[in-house]
């Protein structure tokens, strides 16, 4: 298993309880497998560079995670189609 950061940026204007949730089902997905998180740091809403389906605001979610490649091609997987997530990147520590 590798270590990762893991970056990802929700739209503003979901409500806090659908944001924890969604927040929770990534993580998890990060940590299948035996994979464990070792940070999680929600840096909030924060003004985005340039609009990204129209959205101009994003929050913001970063995740230092210890995984296999199985469970971040699963996270990259499921960010892509779910629309509430505005964009994601995972970078190999």
């Amino acid at each position: 298993m590798k270590k990762y950061e893991v970056m990802y940026i929700l739209k503003a204007n979901l409500d806090d309880a659908t944001r924890n949730e969604l927040v929770g089902k990534l993580n998890a997905l990060l940590s299948a497998n035996g994979g464990s998180i070792e940070a999680v740091n929600e840096w909030g809403v924060k003004d985005l560079a340039y609009e990204i389906e129209k959205e101009k605001k994003g929050y913001y979610v970063v995740v230092d995670v210890v995984a296999n490649v199985d469970a971040i091609n699963e996270f990259d997987r499921v960010a892509k189609i779910n629309s509430n997530v505005l964009r994601s990147l995972v970078i190999a520590k």
